[in-house]
């Protein structure tokens, strides 16, 4: 037991110095991309492993970096800064997901689209909700609030027949149809129901 004890100390020791940084701040995440996001006094930023600032705390909401860029929000408006803080696209969205498979969701007003890593619109923003990118398709919902699946091109590849859709994952996504939850292949077909 008392060897037991011993190991944790030393662990405790070891790692305590070069973490004492992590007191000064209300939250903070795991690195992701080289960069933790952090929160003091409700606003949010990024530190290196080493605690430095490098996108200092004056956002009100920010999304963990993905790609290279993550999603930053004041005042209720969204948009993405690189790894420096430089502001690569501008807070003019209502909403906005981390890149996935290059493409980041955003919205204007109540309508959602897609835009690549410029800000350039890659699939106009016409649905009424949507989710982020997986396995090349994307789960999307029309004006009629049912939901379907397009691919990068804005082409729909699975009709528009859902409840609710969620995201890809290993092949299948779980879709409510009838209030029933299901699981669904690439192609549309129910694999097996919940």
């Amino acid at each position: 037991m008392k060897n037991i004890l011993f190991l944790i100390a030393i662990f405790t020791f070891s790692i305590a110095p070069g973490q004492s940084w992590v007191k000064q701040y209300d939250h903070v995440n795991e690195p992701c991309c080289g960069l933790a996001k952090v929160r003091k006094d409700n606003k949010y930023g990024f530190v290196n492993s080493k605690g430095k600032v490098i996108i200092p705390l004056i956002y009100d909401e920010v999304l963990s970096f993905s790609e290279g860029n993550a999603a930053v929000s004041i005042a209720g408006k969204w948009g993405f800064v690189d790894s420096t803080g430089k502001e690569i696209i501008p807070l003019e969205y209502n909403d906005a997901l981390s890149f996935t498979e290059g493409v980041a969701l955003v919205a204007k007003g109540d309508k959602y689209g897609f835009i690549d890593n410029t800000g350039r619109p890659v699939i106009s923003g016409v649905y009424t909700n949507a989710r982020s990118f997986s396995e090349g398709i994307a789960p999307v919902s029309n004006q009629k609030n049912q939901w379907g699946y397009i691919d990068k091109a804005g082409k729909e590849v699975i009709a528009f027949q859902f409840q609710y859709a969620d995201i890809f994952t290993n092949g299948q996504a779980r879709v409510m149809k009838g209030s029933k939850w299901f699981l669904i292949d690439r192609n549309g077909k129910i694999v097996s129901g919940e």
